[in-house]
């Protein structure tokens, strides 16, 4: 997904003063033409986590039949991007010659390193049938040392994610390592990136990493005593026992890692000069 990355943060709640939570993100609305996202990174108040960058939730938007999403082509470098869809397809395509479908459960990790371009396109068949789009991209600094290195394109089907279930909490390891599982998915820095699904009442312990947030794509919960709403992305500290406990039903996205250093961003192009 491409559009000017903005500020988010403006509606930001005031910083916490415990050592779980620092700051709470309201992302803004981005307009992608065939549909809208909640943009939570960058933001004037939190620039990136970890070697996390940007952070884009879409949908859940409908599409009629006959209609469907034309990212056009477009360009990036010194990123990564990665593609998680919970519903609905992307048709991805890029200059290196990947041609790859992403369906629920997958993920696509492009990485753009001295230059590529692609697009992301609904597949004829769903564009055809109607469809629901519901989907998580996010953006990875690469490391000074990977940032011109050459373009690559990685697919991970919906099976190769590994699973489990901390104290009925269902989750999915979508890269690096927790609770005892390790992501395939390629990392170039130390990150974290977890997908769980709380149903009311339950508790999960977050994994530790230097820096690291939590974003609710859906419902609602605490962490530590402190109440994270819907689409908000909560700033996590240092504390070693940081838990989350659900007061709805929620899907939420951990995401973390290393520090890395600053970043100059500018549309679709990153860089550490």
């Amino acid at each position: 997904m491409s559009d000017k990355p903005q500020p988010a943060g403006a509606n930001a709640a005031p910083s916490t003063t415990d050592n779980s939570v620092l700051q709470i993100l309201q992302p803004h609305l981005a307009d992608l033409g065939d549909f809208m996202v909640r943009r939570a990174l960058p933001s004037g108040l939190q620039r990136k986590v970890g070697p996390w960058i940007f952070f884009d939730h879409a949908g859940p938007a409908q599409f009629a039949p006959g209609t469907g999403v034309d990212v056009r082509p477009h360009p990036h470098i010194n990123l990564a991007t990665v593609t998680y869809m919970f519903e609905g397809q992307f048709l991805h395509r890029d200059s290196i010659g990947s041609v790859q479908v992403i369906k629920p459960g997958d993920i696509n990790l492009m990485v753009a390193g001295k230059g590529i371009v692609h697009s992301e396109r609904t597949p004829p068949d769903l564009r055809r049938a109607g469809h629901t789009l519901h989907a998580l991209q996010l953006w990875l600094a690469l490391p000074e040392a990977d940032e011109e290195m050459e373009p690559a394109f990685y697919h991970y089907p919906a099976a190769q994610l590994p699973a489990t279930a901390i104290s009925g909490v269902q989750l999915r390891v979508l890269m690096g390592s927790a609770f005892g599982l390790r992501s395939p998915v390629k990392t170039f820095a130390q990150t974290l990136y977890i997908e769980a699904l709380l149903q009311k009442g339950q508790r999960l312990p977050v994994p530790r990493a230097e820096e690291r947030a939590v974003y609710l794509a859906k419902g609602s919960l605490r962490i530590d005593g402190t109440p994270v709403d819907e689409f908000s992305m909560a700033i996590l500290g240092a504390a070693d026992d940081i838990t989350l406990e659900a007061t709805t039903d929620c899907r939420v996205a951990l995401i973390g890692g290393e520090k890395l250093s600053a970043r100059f961003m500018e549309w679709n192009f990153v860089s550490s000069r």
